[in-house]
């Protein structure tokens, strides 16, 4: 019977939402459901003097409005989960709701509760406050620079914390052959998944439960959490999230509105929904990137990079965001160096306090932003002293033979083959002829670009120990349990919250193989802190590199015990019993054997079992990786300028990626598709819009450009397998590889284009008018 993991089996999960019967959080009726509304700061920077709210509680329908000084108390500040160690971190305080001071325009300031949602929005346009408008500030850099405003007083200069890692001298930089110098900015973007954020929380008095449904890439990150912000037991509160659409690291955090729908549910005792707005998905979601990073790149004339040096202004918004310390210290700061050997290279970062929503993790979280700004510098480099990029990044490649290799601030990467994927890369773009067409076209006028990126990502995030030593306030392994029924059918419990990804899926395809029962016998249960003891959820590309080999391991335990009892009822020794495609026989007597249907019908039954064993046949394993896992590959893209309008038109991509042991191609695409998608659209088109006060100037999608499907030609996609070292199945990760690949590749493409122009670095994102404005400035900076 042929294998499944490394076929293209259709996803499980389709038919049930592309026939309508999906269950979103939204489509949850309780009786006597009652509707948040939340009122939310116009202002950046405003003291909020006085709330008038009687208007609003005489609106027919209304029930209640809570202000922030209702709930002071009553509800613990929102705390944020990653806090570095070196890092000198001043942690401020995120109430609910806003008590003295609104720090950006969304922050909650009061919530209406009414009987529909149309009567909750109503009331809130009732709710009159009073506001002293105060100084802010926007942009990062400015932040910091002296005689800027102080967004909280205990916070000097603005600085929430600031992390170095690694050592350069001005000598290493001095002394150089070739020095690169550039500033490398990855604009703030809005996660923008096609449902909202969202929350529904129901108590019950009588039990003194609490049960909360909720948009959550990570439900009992989520339970833990607000279990301290609420003061409520965990084991009474039961999180659970239903059919999600999308999250891309938007819904990692754990956010005040969802605390706030909670209070309300226990201290109305009536159930209380809160679905976000389009446009409160602008002002309020955490948003991603924001970080401008001064670079410095120190080479030789013959290509090998010998340090990097780079100074980070992250934008971290008003408030500490669940996860926000993390991204642009350990996430970008460590992987500075990349996929190259580098022996020097430093990473220093100071995360910045702004009067704007808080950053957290986006799809990538820090490793597409370092990488943009590493292989943005690559390309500088390589045109400076005159060399094919491709061959610079041939030289400064850690070979296969390296592996595990140590990068230069510590990191272990557990396997690659970097030169294997770029030559593939550069074989299926046919990269020698698009030169070579691109002089013809350049000639006749033709702006023709093709910019290269090369990348490896920190993913697979699993070992619990390295998460402590990092500031990580949790464990990050992962749990599965495998059920078996009498009947032989099996329901597995899993850790990870899938929201589009395809878990049921591709972890149906390992049990299938190691069981041996039909794909359609397995059933999956996640997403559901009672139904699955622990979790850690899903984000950093971990599901199938921790969480698939949790259920991996727990399934061979399965496999195990029913050997045990395969051989004593069978009258054999354990060691004379071979397991084969659901089929448990003493070897070389094929005639003696049990199905895996009757071990488990016998093992439930327990009518005639070893001595010592326990009924039933259902195992649990807590898989705690030894290492991260580092996926990596090079992507090509190819572009066309119009330089009478600016546009650009993406004429090719191609893609190359190694992500281990693939188990479904189909899956894994889909995933490199829309991450390619997102980066390219971060590139290109994509940008939250503040003005330097902090005014919100992209508040919905007449002013956030999204791309769409037919902006792209057809993606050309392959990969190469490099198995990972440090869990079973050899995998390491899939979902971020699009988006990090992706940023360079567009970026380069165009600078490419744009070179015999004089044209030298563009903002992102590039649109049309920054790259006409560019042109017409010949040589300047844009």
């Amino acid at each position: 019977m042929e294998k499944m993991v490394g076929q293209r089996i259709k996803r499980k999960e389709d038919p049930k939402l592309i026939t309508g019967n999906g269950v979103y959080l939204d489509d949850i009726k309780i009786p006597g459901l009652l509707h948040a509304s939340i009122l939310r700061s116009p202002h950046p920077h405003a003291k909020i003097v006085s709330i008038d709210k009687e208007k609003a509680l005489a609106h027919p329908g209304v029930v209640a409005v809570y202000t922030g000084k209702d709930l002071e108390g009553k509800i613990n500040p929102v705390p944020t989960s990653w806090k570095v160690p070196g890092m000198n971190l001043i942690e401020t305080k995120q109430y609910p709701l806003a008590i003295d001071t609104a720090r950006y325009v969304g922050d909650g300031v009061a919530m209406v509760i009414a009987e529909s949602k149309y009567t909750a929005r109503d009331a809130v346009e009732m709710i009159e406050v009073e506001y002293e408008v105060l100084p802010s500030v926007a942009n990062q850099k400015e932040a910091r620079k002296e005689g800027a405003h102080q967004i909280y007083e205990e916070v000097p200069d603005n600085v929430a914390f600031k992390y170095v890692a690694g050592e350069v001298t001005d000598e290493d930089l001095e002394n150089a052959e070739v020095l690169i110098k550039g500033t490398y900015n990855t604009q703030r973007v809005a996660p923008s998944p096609m449902e909202t954020r969202n929350s529904l929380a129901q108590y019950n008095p009588g039990s003194g439960d609490l049960k909360l449904y909720v948009g959550s890439q990570n439900p009992h990150i989520h339970r833990m959490v607000l279990s301290e912000v609420l003061n409520f037991p965990e084991h009474k509160f039961h999180v659970k999230v239903a059919d999600m659409g999308g999250g891309f690291g938007g819904k990692i955090g754990v956010y005040p509105d969802e605390a706030l729908v909670s209070y309300a549910a226990m201290d109305l005792k009536r159930p209380v929904k809160w679905v976000e707005t389009r446009n409160e998905h602008f002002q309020s979601a955490n948003a991603g990137r924001d970080m401008m990073v001064d670079l410095e790149l120190a080479g030789t004339k013959d290509g090998k990079i010998t340090a990097l040096r780079a100074v980070n202004h992250a934008n971290i918004g008003a408030y500490l965001a669940t996860f926000g310390p993390g991204n642009p210290t350990i996430d970008f700061g460590l992987m500075l160096s990349g996929p190259y050997k580098i022996e020097k290279a430093q990473c220093t970062t100071y995360g910045m306090y702004t009067n704007t929503m808080s950053v957290d993790s986006y799809r990538g979280a820090g490793k597409p932003e370092v990488t943009f700004m590493l292989e943005r510098a690559v390309e500088d480099f390589a045109r400076k002293i005159n060399m094919d990029p491709v061959e610079v990044r041939r030289i400064n490649f850690a070979s296969k033979e390296e592996f595990p290799f140590t990068n230069a601030q510590g990191l272990i990467y557990d396997s690659g083959d970097y030169v294997k994927a770029l030559d593939k890369a550069v074989e299926n773009a046919g990269y020698q002829e698009l030169r070579e067409k691109q002089k013809e076209l350049r000639a006749q006028g033709r702006y023709i670009g093709i910019g290269l990126s090369s990348y490896v990502e920190l993913s697979g995030f699993g070992p619990s120990a390295v998460a402590g030593g990092i500031g990580f306030q949790g464990g990050i392994w992962e749990n599965s349990t495998v059920r078996v029924h009498p009947g032989g059918t099996v329901t597995v419990y899993t850790g990870t919250s899938p929201h589009g990804q395809g878990h049921d899926t591709t972890f149906s395809q390992i049990v299938k193989d190691k069981l041996g029962i039909p794909y359609e016998d397995i059933n999956f249960v996640f997403n559901d802190t009672r139904a699955v003891s622990m979790g850690w959820g899903t984000y950093g590309s971990r599901s199938l590199a921790v969480g698939g080999n949790a259920v991996a391991l727990a399934t061979d335990k399965v496999v195990e015990k029913g050997r045990l009892l395969a051989a004593h009822l069978l009258e054999a020794d354990v060691e004379s019993i071979d397991f084969s495609e659901g089929i448990y026989s003493v070897r070389g007597e094929a005639g003696r054997r049990k199905t895996f249907k009757e071990i488990a019908k016998a093992a439930n039954f327990a009518w005639n079992m070893p001595e010592g064993m326990e009924p039933g046949l259902e195992e649990k394993t807590f898989f705690d990786p030894s290492n991260f896992t580092y996926p990596f590959g090079t992507h090509i893209a190819v572009v066309e300028v119009d330089v009478e309008t600016g546009g650009i038109k993406i004429l090719r991509y191609i893609a190359v990626d190694d992500s281990g042991k693939i188990v479904n191609p189909t899956v894994a695409e889909g995933q490199i598709l829309g991450g390619i998608a997102q980066g390219v659209g971060q590139a290109l088109w994509e940008g939250v819009q503040y003005d330097e006060k902090g005014q919100l100037q992209s508040g919905s999608f007449m002013d956030y450009t999204m791309p769409k499907a037919n902006f792209f030609p057809k993606i050309e996609m392959e990969f190469t397998e490099t198995l990972s070292p440090v869990n079973q199945l050899g995998t390491k990760g899939v979902a971020e590889s699009g988006t990090t690949g992706s940023i360079a590749a567009a970026a380069n493409a165009v600078m490419d284009a744009l070179a015999p122009l004089g044209v030298i670095s563009i903002e992102l994102p590039l649109k049309p008018e920054k790259v006409w404005k560019a042109i017409q400035k010949g040589g300047a900076k844009s």
